[in-house]
Formats: C-alpha cells, structure tokens, sequence
C-alpha cells in the first residue's frame, strides 16, 4: 500500500512517517509546486469520501478502480488543456516526442 500525499506539514511530518512505516505503508510525496501531481490521487480521495452516496453507489472497490480509470483517459485523452493549444496533453506530449524524434538531415561530403 502507497500513501500519496502533496508536501504539505501534514504530510512531512516525522510522526505520520513514523505511523506509515509501524503500518507497512509506503510515503509517497508529489513534486513541490506541480498541482498536476496530485490531481488523479485527489480526484480518488473525493470519489472514496462522497459518505453514505459512495458507499449505496460505489459498492465493490472496482467501481471505484474503473471510475478513477474513466476520469484518468478523460484527463489524458479528451480534456482540451489551454495552456496547450486547446489539445489533450496525450496528443501535446505525442507531438513532442514525434518531433523530438525526427530523424535529422546528414550529408556526406
């Protein structure tokens, strides 16, 4: 088991590290600064504390496994993003790697 969290104090603190580790539980903190990071692990916290709502409709954990994989396609693959160009960061991030790997022009002389 993984628990994710951004660097908030909370999160850092010696007394949770110490908790995480009697439990058998890895830490794992997001990158300083980088909202993107965290937002599959919150949008997963909010789907797994809707109460009484999530637990009559999100009976077995794998509604909540293909929720969070919906959402997560979703985020990739069909949200235009418009510090991008309007595009998908899939397809920003398959473009750069397509230009990033062109093959360059030699001559021999």
């Amino acid at each position: 088991m993984v628990h994710h969290s951004d660097a908030g104090s909370l999160y850092t603190s010696f007394t949770l590290a110490e908790h995480l580790e009697k439990a058998g539980i890895a830490a794992s903190i997001g990158s300083v600064g980088d909202a993107y990071d965290n937002a599959l692990m919150e949008y997963t916290i909010v789907l797994q504390n809707r109460g009484d709502q999530a637990a009559a409709t999100w009976r077995p954990l794998a509604q909540v496994e293909l929720a969070t994989a919906e959402w997560t396609d979703w985020y990739n693959h069909s949200r235009l993003h418009g510090e991008i160009g309007h595009i998908p960061p899939a397809e920003y991030e398959a473009n750069h790697y397509l230009s990033a790997t062109k093959a360059q022009l030699t001559t021999n002389i």
